[in-house]
């Protein structure tokens, strides 16, 4: 699922990932988002505000958090939720994996993957370039998640993709996120228990085609999906739910998104195994490449979906959300 820089004064920080942090001018605005990772933690919230006047965002009252974040021994900031996000980038790769595979990467028994055909469950690779992002820089992000049920009474096949909204229990659980700016892994590693980290993510537009390649801090070319600009266009105005662990909690975050997407259906796949492989999907070296290639994921697509222009947001967690389990240890 994009980074500006801004700064006022030299600090001798170093983040996380042990890279020295940089500063730059007050507002100083890189002109295009910057695919690799930015390690700029700023004093102050973007202000641009004004680029947030479509109606999609008016239907949202913002709040800020209980207390504002600490993203370093220095810097603190008081976002203003649901985050929201315009003129988004969208490119949306859906693939067939192994059902049993799927659901150990999940953190809870009672968590089930949406059951398909031949023993299968399904992982989506949603690759985004946020250039507007409110209160925010810009920067790209992948959210690599599999489709789940929370304790269902019976795991339906196939349905909860085509019929979401009459599934209550739907929703997507994020296993892996990586993203080019460091504040927004502090932000999502802390205030949702997102497995975000810092990567390199490229995202380039060639031939009618998307493509996106993430490279971790070794250097390893882990990740590449290439998926066509091209398809039927169908307009999508989706809310859902996106689950994640903090604290020994199961988590129920809403997310909702408007735009048109260019669609490419592979509905034979539901029913078939095998084939050629089309190489729209790479899959590297590195310890992020081997949990990827442990989920036997088929190199055929399922669907593609690709939007030039998207709207979006994304909320705190459901304070209400009542987890029908407990974790233990």
């Amino acid at each position: 699922m994009r980074s500006f820089a801004i700064s006022e004064r030299l600090l001798p920080i170093k983040h996380a990932l042990g890279h020295p942090l940089r500063y730059l001018q007050p507002y100083q605005l890189l002109e295009k988002p910057n695919m690799k990772p930015n390690n700029i933690i700023e004093p102050g919230l973007l202000p641009n505000e004004a680029d947030f006047s479509d109606e999609f965002f008016q239907q949202f009252t913002l709040r800020n958090d209980k207390q504002p974040l600490r993203l370093s021994d220095t810097i603190t900031k008081d976002y203003q939720f649901p985050t929201l996000y315009g003129n988004v980038t969208c490119a949306i790769g859906v693939f067939l994996c192994d059902y049993d595979k799927a659901q150990a990467m999940l953190p809870h028994p009672k968590m089930k993957p949406v059951a398909m055909p031949k023993g299968r469950a399904l992982v989506t690779f949603s690759c985004y370039e946020y250039q507007k992002v409110r209160g925010v820089a810009p920067y790209n992000e992948i959210a690599m998640t599999i489709p789940v049920m929370i304790d269902p009474s019976v795991n339906v096949p196939v349905l909860p993709m085509i019929m979401d909204g009459l599934f209550k229990k739907f929703g997507y659980y994020v296993f892996h996120m990586p993203v080019t700016s460091l504040e927004n892994r502090i932000r999502g590693n802390d205030i949702w228990g997102l497995p975000k980290v810092v990567d390199t993510i490229d995202i380039n537009i060639n031939n009618d085609t998307s493509k996106t390649v993430a490279t971790d801090e070794q250097g390893n070319q882990y990740f590449s999906l290439s998926v066509p600009t091209s398809g039927k266009s169908t307009a999508f105005d989706v809310q859902s739910n996106i689950y994640s662990k903090l604290n020994n909690k199961l988590l129920q975050s809403p997310t909702q998104f408007k735009a048109n997407f260019n669609v490419t259906k592979h509905m034979d796949r539901l029913w078939k195994t095998g084939g050629d492989d089309p190489s729209v999907l790479t899959i590297g070296k590195g310890p992020y490449g081997d949990m990827l290639r442990n989920l036997n994921i088929e190199p055929q697509p399922f669907q593609f979906r690709y939007a030039a222009h998207m709207n979006a947001c994304f909320d705190l967690p459901n304070e209400h959300y009542q987890a029908p389990f407990a974790f233990t240890g």
